[in-house]
């Protein structure tokens, strides 16, 4: 996709940004250049001081999709607290132009690659879309999801990303994880039938998925596309891992209502409800008393030749042990060519159809979460989500990694992925999940994806992030990224650097008044970022002082000297020494003058 422009009419405004705020990704004529050059991809870079807005930008998008998603879904699984939600969400109003790349599935031989979007919704009424060079059809949002438009509209995914606490930009992710599990939930107590993936389209990939993502392109990707991966962090090849899946879990009787039948003409009995559900079964304890289990993963098991998850996992598992004491499965890899064909073999040859996998397993790790915090999660503005949710012991989740090893040049040995530094994990991470969505139509949010790399990497990150992406094909990806790294900058076009400031409460952005792509490192810090000087605060109070040191005014060669001595090379050492010279030269006149 192609963001076009977005303007925020909530009276309200939304977070910095104030009612009014519009910004205009594109030009026509910058539209045009990109779709018609062949150069490949290149994300917008949001640049400026620390609170200027450039998250609530990011945060704006994934609030604008998430109520998308919220009425996209809202007919098939979405939870009763969210069913009249809408006229609550943030912004209130907005509007929203983009393109989209028309699937070819839907495109005619003679029709345009793109279609333009425009989603707009006025205080108190629903969304609306406008569709243009595709039929061009005005309509309201029920018709547009109830007639199956929506894969052909939106982006097939819109994906967040935060190296920090932004848990602002996390909000509406968290929030659908929590409908990804009740949509599990809701098939496993009523048994209904189950895709095996999730059916929302949006995914906040923190550090709880960083060894799913790994895995899925370390097992699938060829050696071109894993060259980041070789070249920066020096992974050589994959070598084992387990998955521990936890198959059931105890419930009490008040709990068994959730399986009865909904129809409210059957008044199911208890033993009805544990007869008419396989997942539920019946136990005594040593004291005779009666419990209950739920096998959570029912839904996704099957037998040898069943494609469920778990059954394709089993075919792909070099040793596969069942610890019946805990109901508990174990499977090993022990990774060869022919456990990753088999990988291929049962993951329609895809990588993220195996991360889909990976993503409904671990979302059944919220089991524990009550039904009094989701609903308070899912009418939530806090900036504190993750605080209120559980974070289980090991031995209690639903499904977990362990013993992780890899190859890594100049170790002597297998490592574990935890012996990686913040950084290294970083890298994997952020260039990882890029690869896994590298042929979709998806919509990037990476908030500072940065933080941890060295200068060398900073240097390299874009030319990473273009060579995730094919250069030509069926799709087009859209990113936005924060950053406080000038290296980014340097390797952005003008039309691609989004400047922020933030005064008196109003966020505008420009973009660049000079050319920033090859721009210098310096020239970036004292123009984007404000700041003049290049070297730290503490050095220059130092220079500072020694210019106003009383060193014999006779020699200024002593304290030229002074100067070279205590700092290191910079352009404001150089430009003190050049003072103190010319102090020298004035004295020398002045007293040939007398």
């Amino acid at each position: 996709m192609k963001l076009i422009r977005l303007k925020i009419t909530d009276p309200a405004g939304f977070r910095s940004l104030p009612c009014g705020f519009e910004h205009h990704f594109r030009t026509k004529r910058t539209l045009q250049e990109e779709l018609t050059s062949a150069e490949s991809f290149a994300p917008f870079v949001c640049a400026g001081p620390n609170g200027s807005g450039k998250s609530n930008l990011l945060e704006v998008l994934s609030a604008i999709f998430y109520q998308l998603e919220i009425w996209r879904v809202r007919r098939s699984f979405l939870p009763e607290i969210l069913q009249n939600i809408g006229e609550h969400l943030s912004p209130a109003s907005f509007e929203l132009d983009y393109l989209i790349r028309v699937p070819k599935e839907y495109s005619l031989s003679d029709s345009p690659r793109w279609a333009k979007v425009s989603v707009w919704k006025n205080e108190g009424e629903t969304v609306r879309f406008l569709w243009e060079n595709q039929g061009d059809f005005n309509t309201d949002i029920n018709e547009v999801f109830g007639s199956g438009y929506a894969d052909i509209i939106l982006p097939q995914y819109v994906l967040g990303y935060s190296s920090g606490e932004n848990e602002i930009l996390s909000l509406p992710f968290f929030k659908m994880r929590f409908i990804q599990f009740d949509e599990y939930w809701k098939s496993l107590t009523q048994q209904l039938p189950y895709p095996g993936y999730p059916e929302t389209r949006m995914a906040y990939l923190d550090n709880s998925f960083s060894q799913a993502i790994l895995l899925c392109n370390l097992l699938f990707q060829p050696d071109e596309i894993l060259k980041p991966f070789r070249e920066d962090v020096g992974i050589e090849a994959l070598k084992e891992f387990r998955i521990i899946l936890r198959r059931s879990i105890t419930i009490d009787a008040n709990q068994l209502a959730a399986f009865a039948s909904e129809n409210e003409s059957e008044q199911e009995t208890l033993e009805g409800i544990l007869k008419n559900n396989p997942a539920l079964s019946a136990y005594e304890d040593e004291q005779g008393t009666t419990g209950y289990r739920l096998n959570i993963l029912q839904l996704l098991e099957g037998d040898s030749a069943s494609s469920k998850i778990v059954s394709a996992l089993k075919r792909c598992a070099t040793l596969c042990y069942e610890d019946d004491k805990n109901d508990t499965l174990l499977l090993d890899y022990w990774v060869n060519e022919a456990t990753k064909q088999a990988f291929r073999e049962n993951f329609s040859n895809d990588p993220l159809t195996l991360f889909q996998a990976f993503q409904v397993l671990l979302i059944l790790n919220l089991y524990t979460v009550t039904e009094l915090l989701k609903t308070d999660l899912y009418q939530s503005n806090s900036h504190y989500v993750s605080e209120t949710i559980p974070v289980l012991a090991s031995d209690k989740r639903i499904m977990r990694f362990k013993n992780f090893y890899f190859t890594k040049q100049g170790a002597n040995k297998p490592m574990l992925l935890k012996e990686l530094s913040d950084g290294e994990h970083q890298l994997l991470h952020s260039l990882g999940l890029c690869l896994l969505f590298r042929n979709t139509n998806s919509l990037f949010l990476l908030d500072e994806p940065e933080t941890h790399f060295n200068p060398d990497w900073r240097a390299n990150f874009i030319s990473r992030l273009r060579q995730c992406f094919p250069k030509d094909g069926d799709t087009s990806q859209e990113m936005l990224l924060t950053t406080h790294t000038p290296f980014l900058i340097s390797d952005s076009k003008k039309d691609k650097v989004l400047v922020f400031e933030k005064q008196g409460g109003n966020v505008t952005i420009e973009t660049p008044k000079y050319n920033t792509l090859g721009a210098s490192i310096n020239l970036i810090t004292m123009e984007t970022f404000k700041k003049n000087e290049t070297i730290g605060e503490y050095a220059k109070s130092i220079l500072q002082d020694l210019l106003s040191s009383e060193f014999p005014e006779k020699d200024p060669r002593q304290l030229a000297q002074k100067i070279i001595d205590t700092l290191g090379d910079s352009i404001e050492r150089s430009l003190a020494i050049q003072e103190v010279l010319a102090r020298r030269d004035k004295a020398h006149i002045e007293s040939k003058n007398d």
